[in-house]
């Protein structure tokens, strides 16, 4: 069991992120961490809302980990350079546990 686990973000999928983007940011409020053609990180008032194309990422729930190590040496990483493992429950719900680099270097190994 990892301790201290907090939640990170919610991750849904989308038909169109620039579609998305904006109905978010006129109907919430929402502001753009990052956006790109198959994702985007929105958020809300200090909740975070990742926008996600069904042929890139599942929609999921993304748990953040204080240490690389409690990933496992089979991570991977995004393009945003956050390290990420995927995880799915018994009812087959996707769920993500991921660990933010803080200046991009620290515990740089290759996963």
């Amino acid at each position: 069991m990892i301790s201290n686990l907090m939640l990170d973000h919610i991750a849904i999928n989308v038909d169109s992120i620039e579609d998305s983007v904006s109905w978010y940011r006129d109907v919430t409020g929402a502001t753009v961490d990052y956006a790109d053609d198959t994702w985007a990180m929105l958020d809300v008032e200090g909740s975070k809302i990742a926008l996600t194309v069904a042929s890139q990422h599942p929609p999921h729930i993304a748990f953040r980990v204080s240490t690389l190590e409690e990933l496992g040496p089979e991570y991977h990483e995004h393009r945003d350079g956050s390290c990420y493992v995927y995880k799915v429950d018994p009812s087959g719900n996707t769920i993500e546990l991921i660990y933010w680099r803080s200046n991009g270097t620290e515990d740089a190994q290759e996963g």
